[in-house]
């Protein structure tokens, strides 16, 4: 386990059983027939889904359950399949578009993930180089620890390494949590907003709608919507388009952000490297091989 992130493994992805639901609602299957389908198919998501639906659940309240794994885009498809539902919007086609909105934000997350994978993994190197220092003085002959531990120069080595080491280490994981992207997809109001229009809703009823399902989604409202719908009214043109359009922009924008942290990420983690790791691999590494050769050198002897 890293000292920067847990490894975990990472939640199914809802497109991998959205997509294929929406090939068989698409295909004239009902849709408990389609859940029970892709559970018969070994779809894990979809078999818990069914034994929620099997209980008396709703959908959508079967799908949001499945957060609980970890994946808060469930969630979204759980709003997505409540809004389908009450406007009347195409089931199938409200699940292809969801599944292309929650691909551009898992893409979102992996292009984060990798500029960010070299600062961290240099961060986690440099964050053990005080141990590193301490393998070298038994590596020479030493004993750094009896050195530390059987002096008070020693000991306050040890206490104002070890003390420097904890936190470079919270520095460097706050920088790190700092800069990792929101679990939020972006975009996700306009999408859900677009799906409801798009059933023939009114703005004023889409918008009801859409708070109506805040208890599966935490798509933050407002953001471009607001400007999207106005530009419809004023222009006189379809909203759902231009919906679908400000999304894309925000997850573009979400995209270049994440980006743009993980380059400044890697001049940040310079700042706990040079007041923290360094520091301490002098104090736990150097100071004790020189206090344990001064500690070993005989003094000379002047005469009287």
């Amino acid at each position: 386990m890293g000292i920067l992130t847990r490894r975990r493994t990472p939640p199914a992805d809802p497109t991998e059983t959205i997509l294929p639901l929406a090939v068989l609602l698409q295909a004239g299957a009902a849709p408990a027939a389609a859940w029970r389908h892709l559970a018969d198919s070994g779809d894990a998501a979809a078999a818990r889904v069914l034994g929620r639906m099997s209980e008396g659940q709703r959908i959508p309240d079967a799908i949001a359950a499945e957060r609980a794994a970890g994946a808060d885009a469930w969630g979204d498809v759980a709003a997505a399949w409540e809004v389908s539902d009450v406007v009347g919007a195409p089931l199938a086609g409200t699940l292809r578009d969801i599944a292309a909105s929650l691909d551009d934000a898992r893409e979102l997350r992996d292009d984060v993930a990798i500029a960010l994978a070299e600062p961290v993994a240099s961060a986690r190197l440099m964050s053990w180089l005080p141990v590193l220092g301490l393998v070298v003085g038994w590596g020479l002959g030493l004993d750094p620890l009896a050195v530390m531990t059987g002096s008070i120069a020693g000991a306050a080595c040890l206490a104002g390494g070890g003390a420097l080491m904890w936190a470079g280490r919270a520095w460097t994981r706050r920088l790190v949590r700092v800069a990792q992207p929101a679990t939020l997809t972006p975009g996700m109001h306009e999408e859900l907003l677009a799906i409801a229009l798009s059933g023939g809703a009114s703005i004023e009823r889409a918008q009801r709608v859409l708070e109506a399902c805040g208890e599966f989604t935490t798509a933050a409202s407002g953001g471009s919507a607001p400007r999207a719908l106005a530009l419809s009214r004023d222009a006189g043109v379809p909203a759902v388009e231009l919906l679908r359009a400000s999304a894309a922009h925000a997850r573009h924008a979400a995209r270049t952000e994440g980006r743009l942290r993980g380059a400044r990420l890697s001049t940040r983690l310079l700042l706990p490297m040079g007041v923290c790791s360094l520091p301490a691999f002098l104090l736990l590494g150097v100071a004790p091989m020189l206090l344990g050769v001064l500690s070993a050198t005989p003094m000379p002897a002047f005469a009287g």
